[in-house]
């Protein structure tokens, strides 16, 4: 029987910090940004509303994850685009807006990351 170490992980990766102080100021500026996203029909911005579930950061693509107040809001296509441009003026590289399924609870309006 052969004892053979495990090399599955490399050494740089188990040392890696667990907080990366940049990576968080960028998505903070990101929700800053984001700020500027009203919902017309509320009144409140898409991060007060908690609407902004996940941001992803990439060095290619950004992926900002988020939820509508109702499933059929009528003003979807222009909040999705806002929420693109606003995350685009942050980073230098495309940002995707990618509409999770999940439902809205007003319950959450008002939460801050």
């Amino acid at each position: 029987m052969t004892d053979t170490a495990d090399t599955s992980q490399p050494a740089a990766a188990a040392a890696a910090p667990a907080f990366d102080a940049e990576r968080r100021a960028t998505e903070l500026a990101i929700l800053d940004a984001l700020r500027a996203v009203v919902d017309p029909e509320i009144g409140m911005n898409v991060v007060e509303l908690a609407l902004i579930k996940q941001i992803l950061l990439g060095k290619d693509e950004t992926e900002v994850k988020m939820i509508l107040t109702t499933p059929f809001c009528p003003y979807a296509g222009s909040m999705i685009q806002q929420v693109r441009e606003q995350a685009e003026s942050v980073v230098d590289h495309p940002v995707k807006v990618t509409l999770l399924a999940e439902r809205w609870d007003p319950r959450d309006a008002g939460l801050m990351w």
